[in-house]
């Protein structure tokens, strides 16, 4: 079994950190028409159906349905400060070697 070294926990700290405040900037993501439709699809949700027959109807092969989806403002804040305290964690760490 591999254990997890000081890099590594630096490194999904960075991540954590930066995807924190990614998260903690964006109000909204807007979901291309194509991915709303898969996720339509996998889902078994209506919206489905009723694109599938607005396509047939309008002889259109690209879905007009766009899905929002709204972060909660927690979430940003959450990321961050696990991935904060994973880079403090790393840097507590002994040095490789």
């Amino acid at each position: 079994m591999m254990d997890i070294t000081r890099n590594q926990y630096f490194l999904a700290g960075l991540v954590l950190l930066f995807l924190g405040l990614e998260f903690h900037f964006v109000d909204s993501l807007v979901l291309s028409p194509e991915f709303t439709q898969f996720l339509a699809e996998r889902s078994g949700n209506p919206v489905a159906a009723v694109s599938a027959t607005t396509q047939t109807i309008f002889q259109t092969e690209r879905p007009s349905v766009q899905k929002t989806v709204h972060l909660p403002e927690w979430m940003g804040w959450c990321f961050m400060s696990i991935g904060s305290v994973l880079i403090l964690h790393s840097a507590a760490m002994k040095k490789p070697g």
